[in-house]
């Protein structure tokens, strides 16, 4: 089976299991319930769009299909942004209750926090690996401060917090689904510009440089526009860790190829097609009991662990 029909395979599968959860079960108030349901897809499409895309992208810079955009630390600074406003300003502030204030602060702060981080290390011509090892460093810090606020919070608040730790579709603000939409979409027509270089760069930095790729300036601009996807996904959702291991991971093994014109698009239809089947089973199986992300992170851990066992056997 070609790339071409297994692509076609999976846009089917997307666009099946997208219109079961469209329009199963609805047998009135049509103009309640489609236009909700209606949201959380396009939320769900463009969450597991720009997380895949991004994973894909980075893998690709560091040529390693374990790493993901989540060990830069974004993540984890988007739950002490959430942390820190309820500890300091508490769970009533306009801050906290204001969804477009509290997405355009915390977008602000994980993109501040990468640009900076990216400007430092660059600036002293450290590699990429040198840049992985700090995000994981503030990483393990920003986690450290969360826990500490979080243990002295009132238990109440607490809850607020904890609501904010898991990523949730089912009650995603439309005015902060259309802004991210819009940003998401600059960012991508800046992306073309770099696209085509992206099956030269999956080589190694080294054979990249021989054929005429300006390494380190590429590798910055794509750096830039993946912190940009994952705050904007993260700020408007919650974080999801191991989704963009698992849906890139699924692609290069059902594809087989090098080539990312199939990558990413099989990517982005596997992330649909999890996030979609997901929100089905916590819809239908678990009547709302758990989150989707806790699904997400579950099998997406659990095949993480399956890789790192896969690579200590080719050793």
């Amino acid at each position: 089976m070609s790339n071409k029909i297994k692509i076609i395979l999976l846009a089917i599968i997307s666009i099946i299991l997208i219109s079961i959860y469209l329009f199963s079960g609805i047998t009135s108030n049509w103009d309640y319930i489609l236009p909700r349901r209606g949201t959380r897809i396009l939320a769900i499409v463009i969450t597991g769009g720009v997380i895949a895309l991004s994973t894909i992208i980075f893998q690709t810079i560091t040529n390693n299909r374990i790493l993901t955009p989540s060990v830069i630390g974004l993540d984890s600074l988007y739950l002490l942004i959430q942390t820190f406003i309820i500890f300091v300003l508490g769970s009533t502030s306009s801050t906290a209750t204001n969804h477009n204030l509290n997405f355009g602060i915390s977008v602000i702060l994980m993109i501040g926090f990468a640009f900076l981080l990216y400007k430092i290390l660059f600036r002293k011509h450290q590699n990429i690996y040198f840049l992985l090892l700090i995000g994981l460093i503030f990483g393990t810090f920003f986690g450290s401060l969360s826990s500490f606020m979080q243990v002295l919070i009132d238990p109440n608040e607490f809850s607020i917090i904890q609501n904010r730790m898991f990523a949730s579709f089912n009650n995603v603000n439309t005015d902060i689904l259309y802004l991210s939409i819009i940003i998401i979409v600059i960012v991508l027509i800046y992306f073309m510009r770099f696209y085509k270089y992206l099956d030269v760069l999956s080589l190694g930095k080294e054979n990249a440089i021989n054929l005429g790729i300006d390494y380190d300036y590429l590798v910055k601009r794509l750096l830039i526009i993946i912190a940009i996807l994952v705050s904007v996904a993260t700020a408007l959702v919650g974080p999801i860790m191991f989704l963009g291991l698992l849906v890139a991971n699924v692609a290069h093994e059902f594809l087989r190829t090098y080539r990312h014109n199939y990558l990413i698009f099989g990517s982005i239809f596997i992330s649909i097609i999890a996030l979609v089947g997901g929100q089905l089973i916590v819809d239908r199986v678990f009547s709302f009991a758990t989150t989707l992300s806790v699904i997400i992170n579950f099998v997406g851990g659990a095949y993480f662990l399956y890789l790192i066992l896969k690579e200590n056997k080719t050793w």
